[in-house]
């Protein structure tokens, strides 16, 4: 059972089956809505538990090394929107639309929190550092990813505004300042059981692919994706992925990093979150689509867990044995 556990992260088949929950009991009507507001009130659940837990210390530290957050901030919103742009334009006569949109919107997200926190420590790299840059970068995302989406994607961005943005923000951003303002009453709670967030954030994400992948099943959206279609988002999010991993690791030598930091931005500046990432894509997309378009962002989330962790594991070996 441990080396199966090894080799399958028992989440990952949470996700699959939640999926067939969706295919074989979809919400619908009234459920859909019961679902919905469940949904959204576990994301904001999770964002207050990110406020709650992140010390100012932490911040303040993690913000003045701004070389590192640079670096951070420059792959998530530079690097993976240029490959979005050319991954969009080159698949045009291959790909369902939506998929392409999908593809390009997973490039135009922030990256994850609590995954690139967890690998960075397991890797023995800066983990202030780490924290500070994938909140900092969650927060930025706010406001960036859909001005990204408004302004690149020439199909689905139609419907952003200002009001998408205003959505996005209370749904993630008035949470994440209302944990903060009660860090000094719980958050000492919070770090003896930490625990907690990691469960509200699977259970969070859970909620929200049941919401999508429901309206995808009722709308009859899923008849529209082929196995080549699925195979070549694999392929896709594979490529991206390793482009990013190499960037970062490269340009973090070049400019002469410590290793902790180069662990540190390898690992904040090649993941995309999918806790803010399903949110904000069912804000700013039409719903009948919204099922298609996240499916390379759920696919890329496997591929990240899967990929950092053994790349994890690798980085503490190398700590341990005195190799760079």
């Amino acid at each position: 059972m441990n080396a199966l556990r090894r080799w399958i992260d028992p989440y990952l088949l949470m996700l699959i089956g939640t999926v067939v929950l969706a295919a074989l009991a979809p919400a619908r009507g009234a459920g859909a809505n019961v679902a919905e507001g469940a949904a959204t009130a576990a994301i904001g659940l999770l964002f207050f538990l990110y406020g709650a837990r992140l010390s100012p210390g932490a911040v303040w530290a993690g913000l003045s090394h701004w070389r590192l957050q640079g670096m951070v901030l420059s792959s998530t919103f530079l690097l993976f929107p240029l490959m979005g742009l050319a991954v969009f334009w080159a698949t045009g006569p291959w790909l369902a639309q939506d998929l392409r949109i999908g593809l390009f919107y997973l490039c135009l997200l922030p990256s994850t929190v609590q995954s690139s926190i967890a690998f960075t420590a397991i890797a023995r790299g800066n983990v202030p550092a780490a924290l500070c840059a994938a909140s900092v970068s969650n927060l930025a995302g706010v406001v960036i990813t859909p001005l990204l989406v408004m302004l690149l994607l020439p199909v689905g961005g139609a419907g952003v505004s200002l009001s998408s943005i205003e959505g996005i923000a209370l749904q993630i951003l008035a949470p994440f300042v209302v944990g903060q303002a009660a860090r000094p009453l719980i958050g000492g709670w919070l770090t003896r059981h930490g625990r907690l967030t990691s469960v509200v954030d699977r259970g969070s994400i859970l909620l929200v692919v049941y919401v999508a992948f429901s309206a995808g099943v009722v709308s009859g959206v899923w008849t529209r994706l082929s196995h080549l279609d699925l195979g070549l988002v694999v392929v896709l999010d594979v490529l991206i992925l390793a482009v990013a991993l190499a960037v970062t690791t490269l340009v973090s030598r070049r400019l002469g990093f410590s290793r902790e930091d180069e662990i540190a931005i390898v690992f904040c500046g090649s993941k995309k979150s999918m806790a803010s990432g399903l949110p904000m894509a069912a804000i700013l997309f039409a719903a009948q689509s919204v099922s298609l378009i996240v499916v390379p962002l759920m696919l890329f989330h496997q591929i990240q867990l899967f990929a950092c962790a053994v790349l994890a594991r690798r980085y503490g070996q190398a700590a341990q044995d005195g190799i760079r």
